[in-house]
């Protein structure tokens, strides 16, 4: 059986493969069971194996890879355009097979399971933050609904509970002040989550020599840094710096026809997480410099005196962006000039 290429339709029990030859006339088309599906490949001739970019992909991709396969991921938006007809397992494993092996397809990096697990961290810490949020704001509208209005912001919501709680003439009725206690008690054990979280963020970030170069950026710190480290991987699997940018979804979409070129919005493809990271991080490096009169001659701050502060902020952020792909992709130092560095 001579196959040359190979379109595997990810699923949870049951996969489905396409197979071609060099001629691209199928030769192999059949349905395996998870447990079946290492053996399966093993028995197979080294091929290149496509396969979307989805849950367990990247698994999957450093499995067969370690049988001698050349594994190839893409995103699923790029493959969708190849399906014919209705979506089934098997049209979509054919699909995929025909995508791989175009020669202008765009591929997704094969992560290693040291990024895997940190991002998994990051994610883990981003819904303790968002659950934390949730809580903190049912305890201020609980307490609203008796005459209790606490500010806006943990920092105040966790100055003003103890007060709330020891002040026996603010009408709050028994089974009321048990039920703040318990959530309060909640509200602590999801800070206590998310600073354990971080501090094993830290400890990565301060044992991660490229890590450590891009929290010199102003508006990247250990938390954004170790982020961009573990999902972007190998830099130069970008051509350039807007690449990553437009990979992060900081670039204008664009809707040009007869030569005349439209520019919207950003696009917001790529990794939501990452690009909130770097636009909040930016938003922190804008606060900054309008209290700073010596940096008035500054680009960030000719830009403030024409563009709004959330324009200003996505400029920075894609800015930011282009910053990390050289550090990373030409192992240089934020601050140094290129000849200095060489």
């Amino acid at each position: 059986m001579n196959i040359r290429t190979i379109g595997l339709d990810l699923a949870k029990n049951v996969f489905q493969i396409h197979g071609v030859d060099e001629h691209g006339k199928v030769v192999l088309r059949k349905q395996v069971a998870r447990s079946s599906l290492a053996a399966c490949f093993a028995n197979l001739p080294p091929c290149l194996v496509g396969m979307e970019a989805c849950g367990s992909a990247h698994f999957w991709a450093r499995k067969l890879a370690a049988l001698g396969h050349e594994v190839k991921l893409m995103a699923p938006q790029f493959v969708k355009p190849y399906v014919k007809g209705s979506t089934t397992d098997a049209a979509d494993a054919e699909a995929i097979c025909e995508a791989v092996s175009r020669p202008n397809m765009r591929f997704v990096p094969v992560k290693l399971a040291e990024q895997q697990a940190l991002l998994a961290v990051h994610r883990a810490r981003a819904g303790f933050v968002k659950a934390r949020t949730a809580q903190a704001n049912q305890l201020r509208g609980l307490l609203a609904e008796f005459g209790i209005v606490i500010p806006v912001g943990l920092a105040s919501l966790r100055q003003r509970l103890p007060m709330v709680l020891e002040d026996s003439n603010n009408g709050l009725p028994g089974m009321m002040r048990e039920l703040v206690t318990r959530l309060a008690d909640h509200l602590r054990v999801l800070d206590q989550q998310v600073a354990e979280l971080e501090k094993q963020i830290q400890l990565w970030h301060r044992q991660s020599e490229p890590s450590q170069r891009l929290a010199a950026i102003p508006g990247i710190g250990p938390i954004t840094a170790t982020a961009l480290v573990a999902s972007i991987g190998d830099a130069r699997s970008f051509a350039n710096g807007r690449q990553l940018a437009a990979w992060l979804g900081l670039v204008p979409r664009q809707h040009s026809s007869g030569g005349k070129p439209v520019l919207l919005g950003i696009s917001k493809r790529g990794d939501v997480y990452l690009r909130t990271l770097l636009i909040h991080g930016a938003r922190a490096v804008i606060s900054h410099i309008e209290r700073r009169c010596d940096q008035a001659e500054s680009w960030l701050k000719r830009l403030l005196s024409r563009r709004n502060r959330n324009i200003s902020a996505v400029a920075l952020a894609n800015k930011n962006a282009r910053i990390v792909w050289v550090l990373l992709a030409h192992d240089r130092q934020y601050g140094v000039p290129a000849p200095l560095a060489a």
